[in-house]
């Protein structure tokens, strides 16, 4: 996702990143903090990137609002509420609120209806695909249109 953020920063964005990490029960576990993750993806950037103490609420919006244009910031985890896989219109309505737009750069979860793949598209526009998804399926059409037939395709996240 790097030569997306990377674009996204050259036409002035400022970027907030979000993901999930493992299967947290019941609300934040430090285990599963994406703080670890937020300081590889500065060291691949070259520079910081500030981890928002939450995915939702007051001090996420507090944070994109202070940010100026070519700043990261990474959301903290999305599966630290429940609400993330249930895709909860109320808890997406919140996950979008500060934002302007959407790229899904992961194929991986693509697939899935969860608010910060599929719920903030209906509070986002545009919502685009960023370059590594875009690549992905490049390479799975290429399969499929050059593949031997007959083919069975399994495809997994």
């Amino acid at each position: 996702s790097v030569p997306t953020i990377e674009y996204l920063k050259s036409k002035g964005a400022i970027v907030t990143v979000c993901s999930h990490l493992g299967r947290p029960k019941d609300g934040p576990e430090d285990k599963f903090s994406l703080g670890p993750c937020a300081e590889r993806l500065g060291e691949l950037l070259g520079q910081e990137v500030k981890l928002c103490p939450d995915s939702i609420g007051d001090e996420v919006k507090a944070m994109v609002d202070a940010a100026k244009e070519g700043d990261v910031l990474m959301l903290e985890n999305t599966r630290f509420y429940k609400e993330e896989e249930k895709n909860d219109p109320a808890h997406v309505e919140k996950l979008a609120a500060p934002f302007d737009l959407f790229v899904n750069d992961a194929f991986g979860t693509a697939h899935r209806a969860h608010a910060s793949t599929e719920g903030v598209t209906k509070f986002l526009q545009p919502s685009v695909s960023g370059y590594l998804l875009a690549k992905e399926l490049e390479y799975l059409d290429g399969a499929i249109q050059n593949g031997e037939k007959p083919m069975a395709a399994i495809v997994g996240g």
